[in-house]
């Protein structure tokens, strides 16, 4: 199944992302005046294969999940809030259903794992087991119930595709995630276990060193792999993670841009990348949040998100605050008139100095 996913993820088109480049420097304003959120819509035109970007149909795919781990008080609550939340998804009530309406998106709640039966409406049923077991006592997952988890995010890409749907949010919600996000990039970056682990929905200080104690133990306990992802998402991982990590390599095969939001989307994003390294052209950060791993998982993947503003709410809410972001930008795209059209001369793009200036400057 990974197999398949890998050969069928396309380069990006450049010619529409150079279209849309100089389609963005005709515009009547400096070269580069909207800064990154310009990057993003020619990105997005790579995506889309034209620089006739379309991004008015967006949706936010939150993946529930339980985590075995939390056996373990690595929280400050216990499982059934991942449920009690799950069906305020349904029910649309949520925080990321109030701000994804503000920003003219639809959500899409799926139970990949939630700890009991959700029965909720709005709220669609994906469950492959209820929650994971304990990694600090053994694997969390089999290799069969993480492809499985990783094909439903993928299919349910392809399904919003079909629907019209032309840029997708990552969204989740599980008690005890931020230790399996944790555990992820700790191994994926072979970096202590201290240096990526953070105080989740709000651990004491004490809270948090026992937090790191036990995902060491589960590192030390599972051995996972770094150079097999699968192996890594089994031993350490969760259901929620499996799942976004398909949303991350579907949304690459389908020619959708994926939004990731925070520390949890990013370790699927992690997995999405070492399982097919072209996966990341198709991924736009949206926020760097409080968690300690985020700066040091973003500098590894190389994105630069838009919004520092200390978030630390999951449920894909960081990527309902880029979505209006660039709608903006869009409007400047698409309706602002053109140097030519107010009858003013062009901003001309001045590149880096060419090699031989560079000598120049340095013999004198």
């Amino acid at each position: 199944m990974l197999e398949k996913l890998q050969s069928n993820v396309k380069p990006l088109d450049k010619l529409a992302m150079k279209v849309s480049k100089e389609h963005w420097d005709h515009i009547g304003k400096p070269i580069e005046g909207l800064g990154k959120l310009e990057d993003l819509i020619i990105q997005i035109a790579g995506i889309q294969g034209t620089e006739q970007v379309n991004i008015e149909k967006k949706a936010v795919v939150v993946m529930c999940s339980d985590n075995g781990v939390v056996e373990e008080g690595v929280t400050q609550t216990d499982q059934e809030v991942t449920a009690l939340v799950t069906e305020n998804f349904g029910k649309g009530i949520a925080s990321v259903n109030v701000m994804a309406k503000a920003s003219g998106a639809y959500v899409f709640p799926v139970d990949i794992g939630v700890a009991r039966d959700i029965n909720q409406e709005g709220v669609l049923n994906k469950k492959i087991a209820y929650g994971t077991k304990n990694m600090a006592k053994g694997p969390a997952m089999t290799k069969e119930q993480a492809i499985r988890a990783i094909q439903t995010g993928f299919e349910l890409v392809q399904m919003l595709k079909e629907e019209g749907f032309s840029i997708i949010g990552t969204g989740e919600m599980g008690i005890g995630n931020t230790s399996t996000s944790s555990a992820i990039i700790s191994v994926l970056l072979d970096v202590p276990v201290e240096t990526v682990t953070g105080p989740g929905a709000g651990l004491s200080k004490d809270g948090v060193r026992h937090k790191i104690d036990v995902i060491k133990e589960a590192i030390a306990l599972n051995q996972p792999k770094k150079e097999e992802p699968l192996d890594v998402l089994c031993k350490v991982g969760g259901l929620d993670i499996a799942g976004l990590t398909g949303v991350f390599l579907g949304g690459a095969i389908a020619q959708i841009p994926i939004v990731m939001d925070g520390v949890i989307s990013l370790a699927a994003a992690l997995l999405a990348r070492a399982i097919d390294e072209n996966a990341i052209s198709y991924m736009i950060p949206s926020h760097l949040g409080k968690e300690p791993a985020m700066q040091l998982a973003m500098k590894e993947l190389g994105l630069d998100p838009i919004i520092h503003g200390n978030l630390a709410l999951g449920e894909g809410t960081g990527t309902t605050l880029l979505f209006p972001m660039l709608d903006l930008a869009m409007s400047v795209y698409n309706q602002n008139k053109t140097f030519s059209d107010i009858h003013v001369e062009e901003y001309h793009r001045f590149d880096q100095d060419t090699e031989e200036e560079k000598k120049e400057e340095v013999s004198c």
